[in-house]
């Protein structure tokens, strides 16, 4: 993947399915390419330092924590971006979208990586208009923590048993601990 000038690329799929890392991959790539780049980062992901992106493999990136949509285009013209990537866009408000459409008007590659569902099965906030936007949408997939089969679907755990559709939509975890497991459509329940 090799993400031109003025596009949006949007990666996505479910937990533990590589979406950082091949952020992260492309990232060095277009360092290679010597391009401008400028990472951003939801701040209410705080399951590693603000100041970075961490994949589960131990790749890790310089980052901005933002708190909305507003702050994207105004980081990257200060910055001068050439290429924006967001992480974890499903947790940024719907403005996203209009951001994305902003930067790559401006001739900027715009790189994107979110759930593309919650762990109801349900689309997850601003990832569907940005997969519908997009000029490339690369879907990943994960392996199911019950059978081993390909996974698609993130199963939220509440004390060890399937969340409820009742329990917060919005539970920051997944690193180190036990609140999330891939699975695949068989295997996913809801509590």
């Amino acid at each position: 993947m090799f993400t031109p000038k003025g596009s949006i690329t949007v990666i996505t799929g479910c937990m533990f399915s590589g979406k950082s890392e091949i952020t992260l991959r492309e990232l060095r790539r277009m360092e290679i390419a010597r391009r401008r780049i400028l990472l951003l980062r939801p701040a209410i992901d705080d399951r590693t330092e603000l100041e970075v992106v961490r994949s589960r493999s131990g790749a890790v990136y310089p980052a901005h924590a933002i708190r909305s949509s507003h702050e994207i285009v105004r980081i990257a013209v200060a910055e001068r971006a050439d290429v924006v990537a967001i992480e974890e866009a499903q947790f940024i408000d719907e403005g996203i979208v209009d951001a994305a459409e902003a930067l790559a008007r401006r001739h900027v590659a715009v790189i994107v990586n979110g759930l593309n569902q919650d762990f109801l099965g349900r689309p997850f906030g601003p990832m569907p208009r940005l997969m519908a936007i997009a000029d490339s949408v690369t879907v990943l997939t994960a392996i199911c923590t019950v059978c081993g089969g390909e996974a698609t679907k993130t199963q939220r755990l509440v004390d060890g048993r399937p969340a409820r559709p009742e329990d917060p939509l919005i539970v920051i975890g997944g690193l180190a601990d036990e609140k999330y497991e891939a699975r695949c459509r068989t295997h996913h329940e809801i509590g």
